[in-house]
């Protein structure tokens, strides 16, 4: 009786286990699978906004480069943000917060910010301007689609109210 309990045991343990590791290697991959698209949100790496228009082999390879840079160099940038952002709590939770400290660390982000969107406007524009007429009003619209449907990161309903 012992030993067969201890077999039960031992079997629901490696169970567990397995279904630990499955569950941890499962997120590991599906978070690594995703990028935050400039809009705010989650798309699967290796999958392009510009992929859904009607492009030819050289230009869908050109923007394909383009773009991969272009996201690693947007990750750098909003892992930066982030980082800045924690260093802006951490002075916030302090007793007696330094407000100057805080405002300086405030501007440092809103800058930050304010070259990643510039630089996400140059590069819509060096996309566009590899395009046709008829590609460029079709890329435009699917960036303005992206941003009308509610995946960017303002709130557009509190700016609405306020008019």
């Amino acid at each position: 009786m012992k030993n067969s309990t201890l077999k039960f045991l031992l079997l629901i343990s490696l169970i567990l286990n397995i279904s630990f590791v499955g569950a941890a290697g499962y997120q590991y991959y599906k978070k690594s699978t995703y990028w935050t698209s400039p809009f705010g949100y989650k798309i699967q790496k290796g999958h392009f906004l510009f992929e859904e228009l009607s492009l030819n082999p050289a230009q869908l390879k050109a923007m394909r480069e383009n773009a991969v840079k272009f996201r690693a160099i947007i990750d750098e940038k909003r892992q930066a943000i982030a980082s800045k952002r924690k260093e802006l709590i951490a002075l916030m939770r302090q007793d007696n917060p330094e407000r100057k400290a805080i405002a300086g660390i405030v501007t440092e982000i809103s800058g930050m910010q304010e070259e990643m969107q510039r630089m996400i406007a140059m590069h819509i524009l060096d996309m566009k301007d590899s395009l046709d007429k008829e590609q460029q009003k079709k890329f435009l619209d699917l960036i303005e689609n992206a941003m009308k449907d509610g995946r960017q990161m303002e709130c557009p309903q509190a700016m609405e109210q306020e008019q």
